[in-house]
């Protein structure tokens, strides 16, 4: 049997946290248990991993480390409250949602502090996601109301087609670190408003956001069982994806993360030819043609670039400039990062870039600036670690860069920005089209409208059409 915690109550701090972190965290919100079937549970093991403020090192808290017995108990609970859930009216779905909604935005302030606590991002765009998040609770809410059937003309002129629309079943969801909170509210928001429950792993480095929403959930009135929560360590995540993905009775997985890690999860699912929906890897190009308005393209290229120090996962990887204005781009570019930019720890005022989620997302940015470096690349400002933590490295800008690079080919995921010069249009299609994932990408040209254009999530020709 699981351990059971009080639901309520104040959750006591490790005495080796830091004073001011503690005092900047909610206690009321701070959970470190397991959310199922509407209690707060410890695992079978009372196993626990540490989830680490990035920027300081820091240990926040020891989450219970759930294995695939958790998981199989959560996923039981949302089978059980689904035979409930299905049949609320859509009304009453809705007015639960609202609520919740309510609640994140009376607590957005300190939801936003647990965020920069785990995942490092500076305090402003902290609170931005929070507001972000609640915003698919509000819309799903309102969605809620308005899940139609159709009624399809059909050849015969004695018969009508009547298409009903139902709720799927369970919902297992699948979450990552650089957007704790909202990568969970878009996909949960549109599960419990169609009348679906959900069982959510949220990433290891960052299981306290989808935990505090659990306690806003319940304070809502979310029946049990409709919203789960399951954290795990590293070491467990593979066995818990695979319950996740293979259970009998999961419906429906949808997944936010890796092409590597989805490709996995895929297998698992086809199994049973569950329904899935992935959000996979990027890399992303930027495309500046001589047309453009320079101090536009730089002002863009630094707010896509490094937003949460680069790690999210539309944000721009590469820029390709045309050669006629490639010089005053790296020139201007260079010089607002140094005049913008700010690294440091997301609680402190006026910091612009937190830490990197762990020492391995460093490592992969130094890896991708040796390379290039060495194989001539030109490093206009920044290039290395920070002195401010082990987890931070400086907004960097490469010139010089070409397609056999690292940066070229591989989603860096962090403040790196190599500049790739091209001469045609059709040589700056084939360098983005060059890559064999997508998810975003975007043009700047007195001509064109500047735009963001989507591709497929598993790759698609970016268009300037």
């Amino acid at each position: 049997m699981l351990s059971h915690l009080p639901l309520s109550g104040i959750l006591h701090l490790p005495c080796r946290m830091s004073s001011s972190l503690a005092t900047a965290l909610p206690a009321s919100l701070l959970r470190s248990a397991a959310y199922i079937g509407g209690s707060w549970l410890k695992s079978s093991d009372s196993t626990t991993f540490p989830v680490v403020d990035p920027a300081t090192g820091t240990e926040i808290v020891q989450a219970t480390d759930c294995g695939p017995r958790e998981c199989r108990e959560a996923v039981k609970a949302a089978a059980a409250a689904f035979q409930t859930w299905k049949e609320v009216p859509s009304k009453e779905r809705s007015d639960l949602l609202r609520k919740w909604y309510n609640l994140i935005i009376q607590n957005k302030e300190d939801l936003a502090r647990i965020i920069t606590a785990e995942n490092g991002k500076p305090t402003k765009e902290a609170l931005g996601e929070i507001v972000y998040a609640a915003g698919f609770l509000e819309w799903f809410s309102e969605e809620a109301r308005r899940i139609y059937g159709d009624v399809i003309s059909v050849p015969m002129r004695d018969r009508r087609a009547l298409v009903l629309k139902h709720p799927v079943g369970v919902a297992t969801i699948i979450t990552p670190w650089n957007f704790p909170s909202a990568m969970i509210t878009r996909k949960v928001g549109a599960a419990l408003a169609a009348g679906c429950t959900v069982v959510v792993k949220p990433a290891e480095d960052t299981p306290l956001s989808a935990l505090a929403l659990a306690e806003l959930a319940h304070q809502a009135g979310i029946p049990a069982g409709v919203y789960n929560v399951v954290p795990c360590s590293r070491e467990k995540a593979p066995a818990v994806g695979e319950v996740l993905c293979t259970d009998p009775s999961v419906a429906k997985i949808s997944f936010t993360g890796s092409t590597a890690t989805g490709k996995i999860l895929l297998r698992y699912a086809a199994e049973s030819v569950k329904r899935v929906s992935m959000e996979l890897g990027g890399h992303a190009p930027f495309i500046v043609f001589d047309s453009a308005d320079v101090d536009k393209a730089v002002a863009g290229a630094l707010a896509s670039k490094f937003r949460n120090s680069g790690q999210t996962c539309v944000c721009t990887n590469r820029f390709l400039v045309q050669k006629g204005i490639h010089d005053v781009f790296v020139q201007k570019l260079s010089a607002l990062i140094k005049k913008d930019l700010r690294v440091g720890n997301g609680f402190d005022e006026g910091v612009t870039q937190g830490p990197l989620i762990n020492e391995r997302a460093v490592e992969k940015v130094e890896q991708h600036v040796k390379d290039a470096v060495s194989q001539g690349a030109h490093v206009e400002t920044g290039g290395n670690r920070s002195t401010y933590g082990k987890n931070f490295f400086e907004p960097t800008l490469l010139s010089s860069v070409t397609t056999k690079m690292l940066c070229s080919r591989e989603e860096t995921f962090g403040p790196l920005a190599p500049v790739i010069k091209f001469d045609t249009e059709d040589e700056a299609l084939a360098i983005a089209n060059s890559a064999n994932v997508g998810l975003a990408g975007g043009n700047q040209s007195t001509w064109r409208k500047p735009s963001i254009l989507c591709t497929d999530v598993i790759g698609g020709d970016v268009v300037t059409a």
